[in-house]
C-alpha cells in the first residue's frame, strides 16, 4: 500500500513539469471526484453536500465541501505548488559561434550543483493573443532539450574545493549549436499549439526529466523532483477528494510563490483564501459574526516538509527534536514563529492524528541555525485561526531531485483525511472538543 501511493503520487510529479501543470493535475483529480469548477469573477450558487473548486493565476487552487448541516468551522489543508527552479527570461537566447543558451535566472533558493550534467527541458505557461482576447496555453516540452555541462576538473582543479557556482556564469543551460539560433519561440509555439506571432509573454521554466523512484535495500525510499512541495499538495487534495465531514466544511488551498516570499496575489500572503472563506459565508448566508464564530472552531495544518536528520551530517540537527524518514507525519515548531504551531494547534493535530493511528514526530532547528519559513504564518495575516505546520521528512531539499521515506506519503493522506473529517467545537477560550 505504501509503495502504491508513493508511486502514484509521483505519477501526479512527472506530470506536473511547472506549477501551472501540478494544479491542471489537481483539479482533474478534483471533477474525477464530482468536484465542480468556480470562477472568481462568477456566482457562486453552493449546495450543501458537494464540493467546489477555484483557481487564481493557474497556480494556485483552493477546493471545499460543504457538510449536509450547518457548518461548525473550517478544517483546512495547506501546501504550495512550487519549487525552486530557474526562469527564462524575456530575451532568452545567448547565441555565439559556437552554442546557443538559454539565458535564466533562479527561482527560489535553490541547490545549483545537482543541476549540472541532467537532461532539463523547459514548461510552464505562455499568453497568447487571439483577436481582442488573451488566452494562456501551457507549455511542456516533453523530451530531453537542455543540459548545464560542467567544466573538467582539468580546467579547474579546485572546484571540489567549494568554489561557488554564479547564476549568471555557471548555471545556462545549452540549448543547441550555433544553427538552432533563432528557433527557440518556434520550439515553443508548437508546444502551446499556437503560432509564434500570437505570443505575447511567458512564464517559462527549466525542469528536470529524471523520474522518480522507490530505493533502498528494503524499498525504503523515494526519490523524485518537486517532492517539496507537490508530495504534500497531492496528498491535501486526494485526501480531500476522498473524506467527507458531517459538520464542517473541509477546505484544500494549494498557493503559489511560497518559494519566493507568497507576496503574490496567488501567494499564501494574498486575500486568496480570505476572499474564498468569504464568498463561502456569503453563499451560506453566514453573517460576520457566524464567519468569525466558525474560524474560532477551525484548524489550519500547513503542509511542507521538513529536513530529516541526514546520514552524514547529523551533527546539522538538533539533538533531540528531529525527524527521520518513514517515521510519519512531521510538527513544526519555532520559538519565533516561523513555523505558526503552538500547544494548542499541536495538541488539536496529536488527538485527530491519534484517532486514525498515524504516527507523528517533531523537528526543531538547532538553536543557533536559522531555518526556513513556510505558509501558516504567512496565512494567518489573513485569516486568523488555530494553525499548525506539519510536513513529511526529506533529504536534499531544494535539489532538483529529493529523498523522502516510501511510507511517509501514506501517512499523510491518512492524517489529511483525518483533519477533514474532523469537527471541532470551541467551548470557551484555550478549550476545545475534538469529534
Amino acid at each position: 500500500m505504501f509503495t502504491e501511493t508513493s508511486q502514484e503520487m509521483m505519477a501526479f510529479i512527472q506530470r506536473s513539469p511547472s506549477c501551472f501543470h501540478a494544479v491542471k493535475e489537481l483539479c482533474a483529480l478534483l471533477e474525477d471526484a464530482g468536484f465542480a469548477p468556480l470562477q472568481e469573477s462568477g456566482i457562486w450558487d453552493l449546495h450543501p453536500g458537494k464540493g467546489y473548486y477555484v483557481t487564481r493565476n493557474g497556480s494556485a487552487l483552493i477546493a471545499f465541501r460543504l457538510p449536509q448541516s450547518r457548518p461548525a468551522g473550517f478544517m483546512i489543508g495547506a501546501a504550495h505548488s512550487d519549487s525552486p527552479t530557474f526562469k527564462l527570461k524575456d530575451i532568452a537566447e545567448l547565441a555565439d559561434q559556437n552554442y546557443v543558451r538559454l539565458n535564466v535566472e533562479k527561482y527560489g533558493g535553490a541547490i545549483f550543483a545537482p543541476w549540472i550534467d541532467r537532461p532539463l527541458s523547459i514548461a510552464g505557461r505562455v499568453a497568447v493573443q487571439q483577436g481582442d482576447r488573451v488566452l494562456t496555453r501551457l507549455v511542456n516540452i516533453d523530451r530531453d532539450l537542455l543540459l548545464i555541462p560542467h567544466m573538467a576538473i582539468h580546467m579547474d582543479r579546485g572546484m571540489n574545493d567549494g568554489r561557488a557556482l554564479n547564476p549568471q556564469i555557471d548555471m545556462l543551460p545549452v540549448y543547441g549549436q550555433a544553427a538552432s539560433a533563432g528557433t527557440l519561440r518556434q520550439l515553443v509555439a508548437d508546444a502551446a499549439g499556437v503560432n509564434p506571432e500570437q505570443i505575447l509573454a511567458s512564464d517559462l521554466f527549466l525542469y528536470l526529466r529524471q523520474r522518480g523512484s522507490v530505493w533502498g535495500a528494503e524499498h525504503e525510499f523515494i526519490s523524485s523532483p518537486k517532492l517539496d512541495d507537490l508530495q504534500c499538495a497531492w496528498a491535501c487534495t486526494k485526501a480531500l477528494a476522498e473524506s467527507r465531514s458531517e459538520h464542517s466544511i473541509s477546505l484544500c488551498a494549494v498557493f503559489d510563490n511560497e518559494e519566493v516570499g507568497s507576496t503574490t496575489k496567488q501567494g499564501a500572503g494574498s486575500t486568496f483564501l480570505q476572499d474564498v472563506i468569504d464568498r463561502i459565508c456569503e453563499s451560506i448566508a453566514a453573517g460576520a459574526g457566524e464567519k468569525h464564530r466558525m474560524l474560532a472552531a477551525s484548524l489550519m495544518a500547513s503542509a511542507d516538509n521538513g529536513h530529516a536528520i541526514h546520514p552524514n551530517h547529523p551533527e546539522k540537527a538538533d539533538k533531540a527534536n528531529y525527524p527521520v524518514m518513514n517515521g510519519g507525519v512531521v510538527i513544526k515548531y519555532s520559538a519565533n514563529q516561523k513555523y505558526t504551531t503552538d500547544a494548542v494547534s499541536a495538541g488539536l493535530f496529536k488527538v485527530i492524528c491519534a484517532k486514525a493511528e498515524v504516527p507523528l514526530q517533531v523537528f526543531i532547528n538547532r538553536s543557533d541555525v536559522l531555518g526556513g519559513s513556510t505558509l501558516g504564518n504567512i496565512s494567518g495575516s489573513h485569516v486568523a485561526l488555530n494553525t499548525v505546520d506539519i510536513g513529511l521528512a526529506q533529504l536534499a531539499m531544494h535539489s532538483p531531485y529529493e529523498t523522502g521515506g516510501n511510507q511517509d506519503t501514506l501517512h499523510l493522506l491518512n492524517a489529511m483525511k483525518a483533519l477533514y473529517s474532523t469537527e471541532i467545537l470551541c467551548t470557551q477560550n484555550g478549550e476545545y472538543q475534538v469529534l
